[in-house]
């Protein structure tokens, strides 16, 4: 075989080198370019003994001049490496490290100040590469065993209580089904996804807010938490928090809110990411001022509608607000008024809100309104309903709040008025059957089983452990001889007595003269409501058209109005006391604050008139104790419902409304948390005018209301539902009609009692003490004492906290 030829490469060289552009590598070049490439890193590097072992060549400067040609020689490519090699083994710039040091050790976070509180160094570590990662331990937000733990979800007895055992059918049924294609774990009933699935933890309620609830709050929101979340039944999420005024809803309610938005049963996520709290426009700002006070000022921002943005920028920032989810969502709260809410209520119905309070919830009692229809449109299932009065006119407006709390709780309208409210009503009539009552007690047991599940509601009698005590009085007081006259004139005049005989018209426009002259005469057009009135004038009385500048009110003309003079006089006099006096009439106002002008008493007027922003400032202003107004005007329907003025521990109701829970909302104004004198509170009734109807009728839904909410067994049956003839009636006879018709068994004959009710009943005037004007003596308030033996005060009706 013959032997391929060695190449000659001087000879290619010399032959390449003849065409210009190329070249051939040195055989060196080409055994170095098969070599595999080593990265001079750590574990490749040139050893110290491999150098050039040679001493350091000393120089001599002597000889620096003289050429030396010998020591020229080609500088070729072995020797560049080799001192790039040695030039980095000697001052390294980097050093690959084993990857086993790298992917095996733990990661950190780059953090400057790992001390802070916002780093968790026991956070689960995040996976690198294919690693397995670690398990993620679920943890209550609070711990379940502190000091103030409040557990409102207990995993461990919650859960338990849901578990119920498969009927026996079933269990037959899964046995005898195919076991093909089931894997033993199936067949065994092996859950190998458990450990994937997290681990259901308490709810515990924050302990700052914990810590500040009394015993009947944390029963509260106990209560409302097993409602909203479905643990009650899993078919309704809504309830009713019916609490007394001054019990703290308020309170109650925020720490739910709170809860509902940090925590839920699994670790980590809320309940709810948004919430609507509807009020009436008075206590917007207090609600704000409220989650302000509770949780912090920093805590949580709410979105409080307060009326001083425009409409467009209104309607701009609910549509903000509806589109927001998750972290996007910075103000979780809406605080609006019945009326912005039900005008703006498109932008956000189709929203999902996790929470709506409902505050004076009474305003829902017509499934018919506007602001009933607009509410029940948001796409909302926890619904709490506040009110401290559910039942105010009839079982129709209860049925209506517990409806829309829980729809279809207790069906549709018709079926709840044939099943319950018609018969109940038959039972409390005076004239009813045996066989009737019977009947609506047993409809009023069942009304019970079915909403009580939902409702919740505690009287007074528990903040008699809290407060001071609360001396509450109807204080009956006789008309003035010119209010006589003109009051016996207009119910005998032609007009009204066509009316009795069914021939009027106007009913109500009658009813209202009636009552705003048992109030003053000085608040009618006598010319006007009462034509040819003249012949009752006292000589010295002018009519207040014809006063000219003088504006001074005559208390004389009114007998309610004589007796509040004499207390303002001694309380200014006497005590350093506040006192609240409130009107359904703007107009008795203005006599009001013209009598204090006239007396130089300090005041301040809150009303309809004055601007939502205001109000509360000047209940600030009011309360302060340092304060120089000692006497603070009052619109029922401005301000009956919910305004703190615990800065007076007086308060005068001056004229009584049909609606029981109107007056009751006012009547709670002072005494309530916060208050640290003995509070006493008067309502005056006209004695044996159409006031002391009202009063009755007030009683009679009031005995309604014990019987269904507060589930009272003892209330008494005393008025029959009376025809509109016996309003326009006076009885000069009398020192109280209303306590005639008690036909009272504790006072003599002269009116003294001589026996104290074994028990007295919120609910039920005829349990009270009973004083007429020559047994006042006894009576703890100094106010009332002093109206022994003088004309105006006719009887007294008093109650006590505790």
């Amino acid at each position: 075989m013959a032997t391929s030829p060695i190449p000659d490469f001087n000879v290619a060289r010399a032959t390449v080198n003849k065409q210009p552009g190329r070249r051939i590598p040195s055989l060196e070049s080409l055994n170095r370019l098969h070599k595999p490439f080593k990265c001079p890193g750590s574990f490749n590097f040139t050893l110290t003994h491999d150098r050039p072992a040679r001493k350091r060549k000393r120089v001599d400067y002597k000889s620096a001049d003289v050429i030396d040609y010998d020591s020229d020689k080609i500088y070729t490519n072995s020797d560049r490496l080799a001192l790039a090699t040695r030039d980095v083994n000697r001052f390294p710039v980097f050093q690959a490290k084993e990857k086993g040091l790298v992917f095996g050790k733990a990661f950190t976070i780059p953090l400057q100040n790992k001390q802070s509180v916002a780093y968790d160094a026991d956070r689960p570590r995040p996976t690198l590469g294919l690693r397995q990662g670690a398990a993620f331990i679920p943890k209550p937000l609070h711990d379940p065993s502190g000091e103030f733990a409040i557990v409102l979800y207990d995993p461990t007895v919650d859960d338990d209580a849901k578990v119920e055992e498969a009927p026996c059918q079933v269990q037959w049924e899964k046995l005898g089904s195919s076991l093909g294609h089931k894997s033993l774990a199936d067949i065994l009933g092996i859950n190998k996804n458990k450990d994937d699935q997290r681990r259901r933890v308490p709810v515990v309620l924050d302990p700052k807010l914990a810590k500040i609830l009394r015993p009947h709050q944390i029963e509260g929101v106990k209560f409302m938490y097993r409602c909203v979340t479905g643990m009650i039944d899993e078919n309704a999420h809504g309830c009713i928090m019916a609490d007394e005024m001054g019990l703290g809803k308020t309170l109650q309610c925020i720490t739910l809110l709170w809860t509902l938005l940090k925590q839920s049963p699994d670790a980590g996520k809320p309940t709810i990411d948004k919430a609507i709290v509807v009020c009436p426009a008075s206590l917007v700002k207090n609600w704000a001022n409220e989650l302000a006070k509770w949780l912090g000022a920093n805590t949580t921002t709410p979105f409080a509608i307060d009326g001083k943005a425009s409409k467009e920028e209104l309607t701009r920032q609910l549509r903000q607000w509806a589109i927001a989810s998750g972290r996007s969502v910075t103000r979780p709260v809406i605080i609006v008024s019945y009326e912005t809410l039900r005008l703006n209520v498109d932008q956000l119905k189709h929203t999902k809100i996790g929470l709506l309070f409902c505050d004076e919830g009474h305003r829902l009692k017509n499934p018919e309104s506007n602001t009933f229809t607009a509410l029940n449109s948001l796409n909302v299932s926890r619904r709490v309903i506040l009110t401290g009065t559910p039942i105010q006119n009839d079982l129709t407006e209860y049925f209506s709040l517990t409806s829309f709390a829980n729809p279809d709780l207790l069906g549709s309208r018709l079926d709840f008025r044939k099943r319950f409210e018609i018969p109940i009503l038959r039972g409390r009539d005076a004239d009813a059957s045996e066989a009737d009552r019977l009947r609506g007690d047993e409809c009023t047991a069942e009304l019970l089983a079915i909403v009580n599940k939902f409702l919740i509601r505690r009287t007074n009698d528990i903040l008699s452990k809290y407060l001071p005590v609360k001396y509450e009085h109807v204080v009956f007081c006789s008309l003035a001889p010119f209010q006589l006259h003109l009051y016996n004139y207009f119910i005998t005049s032609p007009d009204i007595q066509a009316l009795l005989r069914g021939k009027g018209s106007q009913p109500l426009k009658a009813i209202n003269i009636l009552k705003k002259l048992c109030n003053h005469p000085d608040l009618l057009n006598l010319a006007e409501d009462l034509p040819g009135s003249e012949v009752c004038f006292p000589a010295e009385y002018t009519p207040k058209g014809t006063r000219g500048r003088d504006r001074n009110v005559e208390p004389r003309y009114s007998g309610k109005m004589q007796v509040l003079d004499r207390m303002l006089a001694r309380i200014w006099r006497d005590t350093k006391d506040k006192i609240v006096l409130i009107s359904n009439y703007t107009s008795t106002l203005d006599l009001f604050e013209r009598m204090c002008r006239s007396r130089q008493y300090g005041c301040l007027r809150l009303d309809g008139t004055m601007n939502v922003n205001k109000r509360q400032k000047l209940v600030d202003r009011f309360n302060d104790p340092d304060g120089d107004e000692f006497v603070f005007l009052l619109s029922s329907k401005a301000g009956g419902c919910g305004i703190n003025l615990i800065g007076a521990n007086r308060l005068v109701l001056f004229d009584p409304d049909w609606n029981p829970a109107a007056d009751q909302q006012a009547l709670a104004r002072v005494w309530r948390d916060g208050q640290k004198k003995d509070c006493f509170v008067y309502r005056f009734i006209a004695t044996g005018t159409i006031e002391e109807k009202i009063f009755q009728r007030q009683s009679h839904k009031q005995s309604l209301s014990s019987c269904v909410v507060d589930s009272a067994e003892d209330v008494e049956r005393h008025f029959s539902l009376d025809s509109l003839r016996e309003l326009f009636s006076y009885r000069s006879d009398t020192c109280s009609d209303t306590h005639d018709t008690f036909k009272c068994k504790r006072c003599k004959p002269n009116g003294i009692q001589s026996i104290k009710a074994p028990a007295m009943l919120y609910g039920d005037t005829s349990t009270w003490n009973h004083y007429v004007n020559i047994g006042l003596q006894p009576i703890q308030d100094l106010l009332l004492r002093q109206e022994y033996g003088m004309a105006g005060v006719s009887s007294v009706f008093q109650y006590i906290s505790h």
